[in-house]
């Protein structure tokens, strides 16, 4: 007797409305622009948010994504978040002018740690200021491997007091990345004010759907192929 055909489930999130919350990453150490040119392919064909990629390749990204809808993001301050203010402001002013509309920037997480928190109000404002008159995104990021929850809280509370667009977990290079009871404790935190972006080992589609459902409403992975193929399996679609 054959086996029967899967349901489809139809509850799930679209293809075309899942692809729109995700950054697909292309940070890792080794990745050239060989790499930036696959992923600009995929975001153009998926319609996902953002390609984010190292400082280096924005122009490219920018250019392989010109007319196409989707963003280029890039990272400041990564991945350790100890650059001076000034010098994240610099990296931000460079990388707006190369062409990119979304920044995501590490926090001075030594510098949270010791309750310095005028300079992470102070960073996070600077990059805000000039990603805004850019008319660019500011995504900030705790590495919330690093912190116990009271830290999360008052450095979400800081991010969102310094008009940051949103929060994010995790750069995916730290001891662990985002965690459903972390996404879950910065929505709480920030409420509807800001975004909350789940970051960092994201790898399956039930690790998405696990963080949205837990307040993520961005994405960061480098599994994008992976996750919406998936989808169109689990909706019949494939």
């Amino acid at each position: 007797m054959a086996a029967s055909a899967s349901i489809p489930d139809t509850s799930l999130p679209t293809v075309r409305g899942l692809a729109a919350m995700i950054d697909h990453a292309v940070l890792r150490p080794t990745q050239t622009e060989r790499d930036v040119v696959d992923a600009c392919t995929l975001a153009r064909a998926e319609h996902i948010a953002t390609v984010c990629v190292k400082p280096f390749y924005v122009p490219d990204c920018a250019r392989l994504l010109k007319d196409s809808g989707v963003g280029t993001s890039t990272v400041i301050g990564f991945p350790h978040g100890g650059q001076a203010p000034e010098v994240k402001v610099g990296t931000a002013l460079n990388a707006l002018r190369d062409g990119a509309t979304e920044l995501d920037m590490v926090i001075n997480i030594g510098a949270l740690i010791e309750k310095d928190y005028p300079t992470i109000e102070k960073e996070i404002a600077s990059v805000v200021g000039v990603g805004h008159a850019s008319e660019a995104l500011v995504k900030v990021i705790l590495e919330t491997a690093y912190l116990d929850d009271a830290q999360k809280a008052i450095a979400a509370q800081i991010a969102v007091a310094a008009g940051a667009d949103f929060v994010k977990t995790s750069t995916g290079f730290g001891p662990e990345g985002a965690t459903v009871e972390d996404v879950r404790l910065l929505r709480q935190v920030v409420g509807d004010k800001i975004g909350v972006k789940a970051s960092g080992g994201i790898r399956t589609l039930d690790d998405a759907l696990a963080m949205i459902a837990a307040g993520a409403n961005r994405l960061g992975t480098s599994s994008t192929k992976e996750i919406l193929d998936e989808l169109r399996r689990r909706r019949g679609e494939a």
